[in-house]
């Protein structure tokens, strides 16, 4: 009898519980870039944020999308997908508008220092997506070059899943793609960071969040019988957000000592 009477109050409780979990799930993951983007606002610096990380992004939720119409999956994982594309390229704008700024910057600064003052400020040329350069890839002067890309990138892989619907395989291995490009997130933020030997520039906060996050989400994926795909990146995922925090801490504490300053473009600094 009691367990019958405290029903009117343990159902409404469990479908809130279940609402926040999925709200979670749904806004969760773009917390951690909201510090990284106010950071980048504020100084006017995008050096120390890897545009890479958009681009797996992008593709890991592009891809898991495509996937919910082969296998059908809780809908706040399909949100999720959806509000994290708006917001990678949010981070894609802003970081485009940053770096053309800066690399505009230097050249005035460098014809200005030239002994004729009456030398035209050239403009660096446009990097478009065509130029097929591997060097100029996911690097280009326009933000409308990365919406031309991603548009092109999803219209080639929904139609090549369109032809493929039937196949339980390539629906398995697309799922499976998608949770593996996701849990690849944080490797050009590593890679980066090794690469510099340093953490500078990019936002710990943003980390933590990216580890608290996913442990959430693993969390989640194992609780709800989420397809085994999602359970195993999402370790992964786990794993290398620690590697990043492991990073920050070795660099915080041996410092590198600061290489003779040369000018170049902010751009070649970083991914």
């Amino acid at each position: 009898m009691e367990a019958e009477g405290l029903d009117w109050l343990l159902v409404p409780l469990h479908q809130l519980v279940s609402w926040g979990a999925a709200g979670a799930m749904v806004f969760g993951g773009v917390v951690p870039y909201i510090p990284q983007y106010r950071d980048i606002r504020r100084t006017q610096n995008a050096e120390g944020f890897s545009t890479y990380v958009c681009l797996v992004l992008l593709v890991a939720n592009i891809l898991r999308i495509l996937f919910w119409f082969g296998r059908h999956f809780e809908s706040p994982l399909l949100w999720q997908s959806v509000v994290m594309i708006l917001t990678m390229l949010l981070m894609l704008k802003l970081c485009t508008e940053v770096r053309v700024t800066n690399e505009l910057n230097v050249k005035r600064r460098f014809f200005a220092a030239a002994d004729n003052k009456d030398e035209e400020i050239k403009v660096p040329p446009r990097r478009s997506y065509l130029d097929f350069d591997p060097h100029h890839f996911w690097h280009w002067s326009s933000f409308g070059d990365y919406v031309q890309c991603v548009l092109a990138f999803t219209g080639v892989a929904g139609y090549v899943t369109y032809l493929s619907m039937d196949s339980a395989l390539f629906v398995e291995t697309l799922g499976f793609l998608a949770v593996l490009t996701e849990a690849m997130l944080g490797v050009p933020q590593l890679y980066r960071n090794y690469r510099h030997q340093s953490t500078e520039g990019m936002s710990i906060k943003m980390v933590l969040m990216w580890a608290s996050g996913d442990t959430f989400k693993t969390a989640y994926f194992l609780l709800n019988g989420a397809p085994l795909q999602f359970s195993v990146c999402g370790l992964l995922q786990v794993l290398v957000d620690l590697a990043i925090l492991g990073q920050a801490y070795a660099f915080a504490r041996h410092p590198q000592k600061p290489a003779p300053h040369v000018a170049h473009p902010a751009s070649a600094k970083a991914l």
